[in-house]
């Protein structure tokens, strides 16, 4: 399915053609893409390592830096152009059309061709949990007055933050989604507690 975000108009397209046969199986906690869900993991652990054990690995601030902007990007091109479409069967873009006007597409994959388990956890926890971790160093690197890491720590938020985005908007969809998806988890919420009174 195809979701842009200027008129929120939904089409069924075929994105994963030589996928679909594959992901037709049933569930299972099996990792079909052990290699996509590594190094969707690896590029963002490296970074935070890097950051937290640089001052011990070199002395020199600048080939930090580098460092861990060069592994920040990898995994931003990384997690936005394969891991999401090989683990979650999720991807966004910015087209710009004849007229210079840009549009955010945002497309899924049907949900009669899910993901393995196992790797859709694999894929939202890192991308969940990973900016978290950046936004404590932003409040670390303030409160120990390392101004000079400010920046690089700002890029980690902007670059994890930018693709949790990214892919959220593809899950979810427009803002009625969202609505809808939330009254129905608090719905299920409720009627799951109410059983649980009524069994007791």
């Amino acid at each position: 399915m195809m979701r842009q975000d200027s008129n929120d108009d939904a089409e069924d397209v075929s994105l994963f053609d030589a996928e679909d046969e594959t992901t037709r199986k049933s569930k299972k906690s099996k990792i079909r893409h052990p290699l996509a869900s590594f190094f969707h993991l690896f590029f963002r652990v490296s970074a935070i390592l890097v950051y937290l054990l640089c001052e011990i690995l070199s002395s020199s601030f600048i080939a930090c830096m580098v460092t861990i902007i060069l592994l920040l990007s990898c995994d931003f091109w990384t997690v936005k152009n394969i891991t999401g479409r090989l683990l979650v069967g999720l991807r966004w873009w910015n087209q710009v059309d004849d007229d210079g006007r840009s549009h955010w597409i945002f497309e899924a994959r049907k949900p009669s061709t899910a993901s393995s388990d196992s790797e859709s956890r694999i894929f939202w926890l890192g991308l969940v949990i990973c900016p978290f971790i950046w936004v404590i160093f932003i409040f670390s690197t303030l409160l120990s007055f390392k101004i000079k890491w400010l920046a690089v720590v700002i890029m980690g938020v902007v670059l994890q933050c930018a693709n949790l985005y990214g892919y959220v908007k593809c899950k979810v969809g427009n803002k009625s989604n969202l609505k809808s998806m939330a009254t129905n988890y608090f719905g299920r919420q409720f009627f799951r507690q109410a059983a649980k009174e009524e069994g007791s």
